[in-house]
């Protein structure tokens, strides 16, 4: 890649705008210095790096590279000898201390991320000499007393030494007989010694070293003579302890200079860390998307150029929907979409000036180049090839100096890469051909157009001239596209359209403008009327396609209206067979409990008749009509009636079905074979054709009525009762005809076993629901229960399998 023609399509502008997001200066260096790959392998890989980025940046936005600095050169310094300051050892530290939390979170996220984990798999923290730097200097950068024996013992010997010190200076100042010849009674220091403010006129009564005077002269610092070997032993203490000091940050920075190349080598993975976070950033800030990579070369899969006339052309194609510039402003930029179909190398941008070809033009290699630097781009929607060069000829680059025109700095430009592109450049060329006679300068376009095209190069041009209109026409390999304009009101509409070329309104843009109608009618009279001719039908051809896309957008709009009310119809459908199932649930419940109850009301009555003496025919004949109807009931709960099975073709996808091996209503999706694919609710499956009936939505509604209105009387499993009936404090009469229902109702629930608890008392009660035991058919045995079951006073009944 040419920096020359980057700076054009200003890539180094994005890359300074991605350098903002990094943490740290070594990861913006990096960005500052990416360059497009020309690998489709390295382009693939960059791009995963940018994308597994935004997933980790995700789940955990709080993820960054902490404390991390560029101690490279700190590092550099110790290797070579030099001696490091406490604060930069501390950053030395933090350096390898984020590296070591960055290799833990990214292990915590769980899934795998390859690509960032062979990045961090890099760093190397060196937890010794982290711990080493930290046992040594604290956070406020100073050497810990700890450092060494020799240094805590100096410390120890410094402190006393100040304390001595300054206890001869306080007796000093306090001695009221020295109090006339001091200025002040405090101690002050000077030059690192300790002294007190003598007056100018006394210095003769407190001997000592002057060591300073005031502005105005009237007072002098002295250190008395009393203190001179006190303020020496002090002084010479304080050099010890700062001999110890550096001989501590020797020994530290000797350690980090034989980890040079491994904290260089940290650094510089922490950085490429960032810088991923950095690109996901940006893609974020963007709203960009990861591109998809074209990988494909020439005609014929091994890179030969395509040979002149041909129409199988084909190669890398470029499709990008809803590309915006990204140094645009997004909320006001308009999206366009560039789409080079299958076969066609070279694209022919016309029409009015301002009205967005430049842009195109620089959207396109832009983002190209974005996406080759790794970088997610900003559209909808990107498939790119990759290529090995992007060569741009774009604004007017004539020189005064040199003595170049625009026509001649454009011709310069072009002959500096022509004779470089191969079937994997880009070439953006704006106006070319103009800047000389428009004649000469059309052929000489068209030149160019043809020998690109044998390069097989992708080429985007923008141009006014009408005969690379035509030429883009009848040439296999190449296609015209014109940016949008609005005929009403002679506005642009920055929208790039393929396959018709544009107008450049030169007139009707003259008129907006105040250019006087008789100069305009003049200049529509002077155009040749072929050109004048074409010009009409492409104003014809492009109001024609403005109504088509217009009837294609009201058709598409209709049939999404027509697809939410399939929608909404077949959510009606499910709500209706809900509420059918709710009903019948509701029904089978009632008819459950009625029935039941029946059952219970019988049992009393043929209690008390048992209790009275009186006759059982007539409560065995109601008991009987009770079973008879509940029999009744669930022998008429509906059956789906038998249904020939239609012919594969009747059925089509949209159908509603029934699926008869499982009863249950369906949707078709698809029809494919033997076999369609329906939904049953939320659950997709195959079903084979002859396995299913079609039902209308009204054959639906009626059989949801029918059914729940058949369903009710059928008669669910009775839910087991506890296998414990406590029936103490009840009478006689009470307790029998509890127990006979619950036994009833155990053994249609298949209980092997239960307990009924009367309590000992007089023994009537147990006595009376013993001898009903014994009559009720349902029981096979029963005993008393044992000394832990509660003996006499419980008896377990065993009951008849079913």
């Amino acid at each position: 890649m040419i920096a020359k023609h980057l700076h054009t399509l200003e890539l180094p502008k994005i890359l300074d705008r991605l350098a903002t997001y990094c943490s740290f200066s070594a990861s913006a260096a990096l960005a500052r210095a990416l360059e497009p790959a020309t690998d489709p392998v390295e382009v693939e890989r960059r791009l995963a790096e940018t994308t597994e980025a935004r997933d980790v940046l995700g789940k955990n936005d709080q993820l960054g590279i902490g404390g991390a600095r560029d101690v490279r050169e700190a590092a550099r310094l110790a290797a070579r000898g030099g001696v490091l300051e406490p604060q930069a050892l501390l950053e030395i530290r933090d350096t390898l201390l984020s590296g070591r939390n960055i290799q833990r979170a990214l292990s915590r996220l769980g899934e795998p991320h390859p690509h960032l984990t062979a990045i961090v798999h890099a760093i190397e923290p060196n937890g010794a000499l982290i711990a080493e730097i930290d046992r040594c200097i604290d956070d406020r950068g100073e050497v810990r007393d700890t450092a060494s024996p020799d240094l805590a013992a100096i410390r120890r010997a410094v402190r006393t030494a100040h304390d001595r010190l300054l206890a001869k200076l306080q007796r000093m100042v306090s001695d009221l007989s020295n109090a006339p010849y001091l200025q002040e009674a405090l101690i002050t220091q000077r030059n690192g010694r300790y002294v007190i403010p003598v007056k100018a006129d006394f210095k003769g009564r407190i001997p000592g070293i002057v060591h300073d005077q005031s502005a105005s002269g009237m007072t002098l610092f002295i250190e008395p003579l009393a203190t001179l070997e006190l303020n020496n032993e002090w002084r010479e203490l304080q050099l010890a302890e700062a001999r110890e000091v550096r001989r501590v940050l020797t020994a530290l920075s000797g350690w980090v200079g034989a980890e040079a190349d491994s904290i260089t080598r940290t650094v510089e993975a922490i950085a490429r860390f960032d810088l991923a976070l950095a690109k996901a950033k940006y893609a974020e800030a963007t709203r960009s998307v990861k591109p998809q990579i074209d990988n494909r070369r020439g005609t014929d899969g091994q890179g030969d150029r395509p040979h002149e006339g041909e129409s199988g052309l084909s190669g890398p194609r470029i499709t990008i929907l809803q590309a915006r510039h990204p140094l645009l402003n997004p909320d006001a930029v308009t999206p366009i979409d560039v789409m080079l179909p299958e076969g066609v190398r070279i694209l022919v941008i016309t029409g009015p000036n301002t009205g967005g070809k430049t842009v195109a033009l620089k959207t396109i290699g832009l983002l190209a180049l974005m996406a080759q630097c790794g970088l997610h781009i900003p559209c909808a929607q990107a498939r790119l090839p990759v290529f090995e060069a992007v060569y741009a000829d774009i604004g007017d680059e004539q020189s005064i100096e040199q003595s170049l025109s625009t026509f001649s700095a454009h011709l310069t430009n072009l002959r500096g890469f022509l004779e470089r592109v191969n079937e994997r450049a880009l070439v953006l060329l704006d106006e070319l051909g103009a800047g000389t006679d428009p004649a000469e300068g059309a052929a000489l376009a068209r030149a160019i157009l043809e020998h690109l095209l044998q390069t097989g190069a992708v080429c985007v041009v923008a141009t006014h001239y009408p005969e690379l209109k035509a030429w883009a026409s009848l040439t296999p390999g190449a296609a015209n596209a014109n940016v949008a304009f609005d005929y009403e009101t002679l506005r642009p509409l920055y929208q790039l359209s393929i396959g018709l070329p544009g107008r450049s309104n030169a007139f009707a843009i003259a008129q907006r403008l105040g250019m006087p109608e008789a100069i305009v009618s003049a200049a529509r009279r002077y155009l040749d009327a072929n050109v004048a001719r074409a010009e009409d039908m492409l104003a014809e051809i492009a109001r024609l396609q403005q109504q088509t896309e217009r009837a294609l957008e009201a058709a598409r709009k209709s049939q999404r209206e027509a697809e939410a009310n399939a929608e909404r119809i077949r959510a009606r459908l499910n709500a209706i067979e809900d509420e059918r199932k709710a009903v019948i649930a509701q029904a089978r419940e009632e008819a459950r409990r009625e029935t039941e109850q029946l059952r219970a009301e019988v049992r009393r009555l043929h209690n008390r008749i048992v209790a009275a003496g009186g006759p059982l025919d007539e409560v065995k004949r109601i008991k009987q009509a009770v079973e008879q109807l509940a029999e009744a009931a669930a022998a008429r709960a509906p059956q789906p009636a038998p249904r020939e099975p239609l012919r594969k073709d009747a059925i089509q996808a949209g159908d509603t079905v029934r699926i008869r091996s499982l009863g249950v209503t369906a949707e078709v999706n698809a029809v494919d074979g033997e076999e369609a694919d329906v939904q049953i609710g939320r659950m997709h499956t195959r079903v084979r054709l002859n396995d299913l009936e079609r039902i209308s939505a009204g054959e639906l509604l009626h059989k949801t009525q029918r059914e729940a209105r058949d369903e009710v009387v059928s008669l669910p499993r009775v839910p087991p009762p506890p296998l414990e009936l406590d029936l103490r404090g009840l009478t006689t009469e009470e307790g029998v005809a509890r127990v006979q229902d619950y036994l009833d109702r155990a053994a249609r629930a298949g209980l092997p076993f239960v307990r009924l608890i009367h309590g000992k008392g007089t023994g009537v009660l147990r006595r009376a629901i013993r001898d009903a035991i014994k009559a009720d058919p349902a029981v096979q045995s029963f005993e008393t229960g044992l000394e832990g079951e509660g003996g006499d006073g419980v008896t377990v009944v065993r009951l008849k399998a079913m």
